[in-house]
C-alpha cells in the first residue's frame, strides 16, 4: 500500500473489503429499493466473526445507499447482521441521519427487512437518456450556492451567458428562490429569437424534477414551506410554458464532459465546498442513482475524521473538499488564521502552494493518494472509463498534484484500472462544451 504522506492511519475501503472477502465463505445478499420498485442488488459473502461481518455489511450498505439511493434495505443470509443493520437504521440509531435523509427524499418510512434468499428481489434498473438535445433556442440554468449561471443557447452555440450573484442559503422564504430563478431564465430568453426549452442543473437530490433535499433551501422552514421547496423548479418551469427538465448538477457535469469529448462511462467528481458526483454510463445514459459521494465511506479507520452533518466517519466530504485541505494544513506546517472563512483558508493554502511551499504540496499529494484508492472503490460500483474532476480544490498546481498521485496509486496497485481510466480536465472540457450548454440540452422539444 502507498501511504498518504500526511496520514499514515488511512485504511482504504477497497483494501478492507478485499481483505475481508478473501476470508469470507458464507453467502450474504443485500438489495436496496428506491422509487418505482427499482432495485440495486449485491450478492456477497460473510465470514465467521460477528463484529467484522457487521462492520463490513454496514459500510457496504452505507455505500450502496449513497450511490444509488433507497428507502428499503433487504438482507438475506445472517440474522445477527440483520439485527445490527435494523437497529442502526432507526431515527435514534447509528445511521439516524441517513434514515431522515432518505425518508425525506422518498416521502416514506425507511425500512430494513430480513428475507430468505428465494425472496430477494433481482436487480431492476431503468437507464434514462439525458441531454444532447441541441436544436432550437434554449436556456441553460445552473443553480449554485453563491451564484447562478444562465446561458442562452441557439442550436448548440452559446450566444449569451452571465453569472448572477444570489444568496439562496440565507433566504427564509421560497419566494426568493422562485423569483430569482424565473427572472434569470427570462433574462436569458431575451437574447434569442424564440424560447423553445429550458434545462436546469441544480445541487440536491432530485426525483421527477423535484428537489427532494437541497442545501440551497437551508433557511426555508420545512414545516410550512417544505413542499414549496421540493416543487420550486416545477412551479417556475410550468409557468414558463416550454418543455423543461431538471437534473442534478453532478450528472450535468458528467454529461458536459461526455458531450465535449464524445465519450461515455464518465464519472464526474467536483471537489469544492463538499464532494459532488455524477455519472453517465457506457451507453450515454444516467442510471437514476443519486451519486452522493460526499457520504460514501473511503477510509475505514474508525478514528478517521467525522463529518459534522452526518455524524459518520471516513466519508468522502472530509477527503475530497476544502475540508480536507484545511484539516491537513497543520500536519503540513501551515497555520491558518481561524478568523478566515473556509473558502479563504483554502485560498491561503493555495497561495503558499503557488509560492513553492513543500508542505502545501504534500497536502494535495495526500489527497491524490486518497483519491487513487477511492477511485478503485468507486469502480466496484461504477463502470468508469473517464474520470472528470473539477472544483476549486483542483484548481492550479493542486489539481495536477492530485491527479499525479492518484495515477501513481492506480498504476502500482490497480494496473488494469490504470489502463482503463482516463482523466478529463475541466479546462479541456469547457473550451468545447460548457455545463450551461449541457443543461440547456436536457429537455427534448419533440
Amino acid at each position: 500500500m502507498i501511504q498518504p504522506i500526511l496520514d499514515h492511519d488511512f485504511v482504504p475501503a477497497v483494501y478492507f473489503n478485499r481483505d475481508f472477502l478473501a476470508k469470507a465463505t458464507r453467502p450474504f445478499s443485500i438489495a436496496v429499493e428506491r422509487e418505482d420498485g427499482l432495485v440495486y442488488r449485491r450478492d456477497t459473502k460473510l465470514g465467521d466473526n460477528k463484529e467484522e461481518n457487521c462492520r463490513y455489511a454496514e459500510r457496504l450498505i452505507k455505500t450502496i445507499l449513497w450511490c444509488a439511493g433507497g428507502w428499503k434495505v433487504m438482507l438475506a443470509g445472517d440474522h445477527d447482521v440483520y439485527e445490527y443493520i435494523r437497529d442502526a437504521y432507526t431515527k435514534e440509531g447509528l445511521r439516524a441521519f441517513d434514515v431522515d435523509f432518505w425518508s425525506t427524499t422518498y416521502e416514506r418510512d425507511f425500512v430494513v427487512e430480513e428475507r430468505d434468499f428465494a425472496d430477494m428481489p433481482e436487480n431492476h434498473v431503468r437507464p434514462l437518456s439525458i441531454g444532447r438535445n441541441l436544436d432550437g433556442c434554449r436556456v441553460g440554468f445552473d443553480a449554485g450556492g453563491s451564484d447562478m449561471k444562465v446561458a442562452a443557447v441557439v442550436n448548440g452555440e452559446t450566444v449569451w451567458a452571465e453569472e448572477i450573484v444570489w444568496l439562496p442559503k440565507l433566504a427564509e422564504d421560497i419566494a426568493y428562490h422562485h423569483e430569482h430563478i424565473k427572472n434569470a431564465i427570462l433574462k436569458a430568453a431575451e437574447h434569442m429569437p424564440s424560447f423553445d426549452a429550458v434545462g436546469v442543473s441544480t445541487a440536491g437530490v432530485l426525483v421527477a424534477n423535484r428537489a427532494m433535499v437541497s442545501h440551497l433551501f437551508l433557511k426555508v422552514p420545512k414545516d410550512t414551506q417544505g413542499e414549496a421547496c421540493k416543487n420550486v423548479y416545477v412551479d417556475v418551469l410550468e409557468e414558463l410554458g416550454v418543455p423543461y427538465a431538471v437534473a442534478n448538477d453532478g450528472d450535468v457535469a458528467a454529461l458536459a464532459a461526455s458531450m465535449a469529448m464524445d465519450v461515455n462511462g464518465v464519472l464526474g467528481i467536483a471537489m469544492g465546498t463538499s464532494e459532488a458526483g455524477g455519472y453517465v454510463d457506457i451507453n450515454g445514459n444516467v442510471t437514476g442513482w443519486h451519486n452522493e459521494l460526499a457520504f460514501v465511506p473511503v477510509d475505514y479507520n474508525p478514528a478517521s475524521p467525522v463529518d459534522e452533518w452526518s455524524g459518520d466517519y471516513g466519508c468522502g466530504v472530509k477527503y475530497f473538499s476544502q475540508d480536507a485541505v484545511i484539516r491537513l494544513a497543520p500536519k503540513a506546517g501551515i497555520e491558518l488564521d481561524e478568523s478566515l472563512t473556509l473558502a479563504e483558508k483554502l485560498k491561503a493554502v493555495q497561495k503558499v502552494l503557488s509560492e513553492g511551499h513543500e508542505g502545501a504540496k504534500d497536502i494535495f499529494r495526500t489527497i491524490g493518494t486518497y483519491f487513487g484508492y477511492a477511485i478503485a472503490n468507486y469502480a466496484d460500483f461504477y463502470d468508469i472509463r473517464y474520470l472528470q474532476i473539477s472544483g476549486r480544490v483542483t484548481s492550479g498546481l493542486g489539481g495536477d498534484l492530485i491527479i499525479e498521485k492518484a495515477k501513481e496509486v492506480l498504476e502500482k496497485e490497480f494496473p488494469e484500472l490504470y489502463k482503463q481510466v482516463q482523466f478529463i480536465l475541466p479546462d479541456e472540457m469547457d473550451r468545447r462544451v460548457g455545463q450551461a450548454v449541457a443543461a440547456a440540452s436536457l429537455p427534448a422539444t419533440k
